[in-house]
């Protein structure tokens, strides 16, 4: 299998993860502007020659082409909004808003997905403990998606 098909496989796994999905319908990023991002840090992270934009542009899972501008654009979109949301999580931490209680949902929900990336990583390095404790990982994740859609109501978002 090629690199482009072993990039587009892990992210067509990651864009259809119900969590990601979750995340990204109240994130400041567009699905594209996301994929866009993602194939930057993979193409910055994990491969051994650096590759330009059109060749990261041809890793995206659209069936139609996709020009290297439009690509750079998306990617120039996706990396100010992530800055943006940054800014915003720093500033919110220095008007002292990060101790309002209500914000609290949105912390714990936090470590529930740091508790789930690491029991998730644990369950790929360690197949015994893979099938020990599978089902507390599935219920896991079923009680973020859970946490996550409550969190992700425009109505929650109000209360702030």
């Amino acid at each position: 299998m090629s690199s482009k098909e072993n990039v587009q496989k892990w992210l067509s796994r990651s864009m259809s993860d119900p969590l990601v999905k979750i995340l990204v319908k109240s994130s400041n990023l567009t699905k594209t502007q996301l994929e866009c991002i993602l194939i930057d840090f993979l193409a910055q992270n994990l491969a051994t020659k650096s590759l330009t934009n059109e060749e990261k542009a041809s890793f995206r899972l659209s069936k139609s082409e996709i020009s290297r501008g439009a690509f750079n654009h998306t990617l120039k979109q996706a990396r100010r909004n992530v800055i943006q949301s940054m800014y915003t999580m720093i500033l919110i931490g220095y008007v002292g808003m990060f101790d309002d209680t209500r914000l609290n949902p949105y912390l714990e929900v936090a470590n529930k997905l740091r508790e789930y990336m690491n029991a998730y990583q644990d369950l790929l390095s360690d197949e015994a403990f893979a099938k020990e404790h599978l089902q507390v990982i599935n219920a896991l994740r079923n009680e973020l998606e859970n946490s996550l859609e409550k969190l992700s109501n425009t109505r929650s978002l109000s209360k702030l």
